[in-house]
């Protein structure tokens, strides 16, 4: 971060490093390079506005989530359109059964202000779906926290058998039954998810619109205007009902 801070500085010729190159090296680090040739039509530019605007206020709405530092709607790296980058405020090595949950609200955001705004849903929340669907899958099969499959590691082990000099692993290691069960297990924790972050969004809609008409005026939101988002949403309370998958 400091290096690729420091290069941008000396490209500008700057003396010294300001706040500006280490935000500028922290969007290059996490979301690529800027893809001013990539131009999108005008419906693509709302929908990924609200996309966006759904991961942010999501994000600012949950208790565990990491900060949202800056929602934007400008291409950058290979295939994104547009990101809501969430800093930490502290190293973590470890994460609670609600720190994940929070994370599949967040992840889910944008296809669901999608579904509410449009009635529809896009390609747009691929990356979004894979990654709570990994989270989702180690919540049930590695780290226990599903009360209905107990404290049981299902995850498929690809080590060598014990003295298996041809190295063969075990693919899995239980019933068609208890894989029926996982894939449910898994399902319900999406659904739960799926319906806490519609109930947020709903509640919240006019701050969903506003963020996403700023967006789509300034492609980006960040600095002040995100503190000020932030203390607004958090005025206005946490969001009803229980954590998702709280009795699973």
């Amino acid at each position: 971060l400091v290096n690729e801070a420091a290069l941008l500085a000396a490209r500008r010729n700057l003396e010294v490093v300001t706040l500006a190159e280490f935000q500028e090296a922290i969007d290059r680090i996490i979301g690529g390079l800027e893809k001013k040739n990539r131009t999108m039509n005008p419906k693509e530019k709302k929908i990924v506005a609200y996309h966006e605007s759904g991961h942010a206020l999501v994000a600012m709405s949950v208790p565990y989530a990491d900060p949202v530092n800056k929602i934007s709607i400008i291409p950058r790296g290979i295939a994104a359109l547009g990101y809501t980058q969430q800093l930490p405020t502290e190293d973590r090595y470890l994460m609670t059964r609600e720190e994940l949950l929070n994370r599949l609200h967040v992840l889910l955001g944008g296809r669901v202000a999608e579904e509410i705004v449009f009635g529809d849903v896009s390609t747009g929340a691929q990356n979004d779906l894979q990654r709570a669907t990994d989270i989702a899958r180690s919540m049930v099969t590695e780290y226990g926290m599903s009360s209905r499959l107990g404290l049981i590691t299902y995850a498929r082990d690809r080590r060598p058998m014990f003295l298996d000099i041809g190295g063969a692993g075990h693919e899995k290691e239980y019933s068609e039954r208890t894989a029926q069960e996982i894939d449910e297990e898994m399902a319900a924790l999406m659904e739960d998810a799926h319906q806490k972050v519609r109930s947020i969004l709903t509640e919240k809609r006019d701050i969903l619109e506003r963020i996403a008409t700023v967006l789509l005026e300034q492609e980006v939101i960040e600095g002040e205007a995100i503190k000020e988002l932030a203390a607004e949403v958090k005025q206005r309370g946490d969001s009803p009902g229980p954590a998702s998958g709280e009795n699973r």
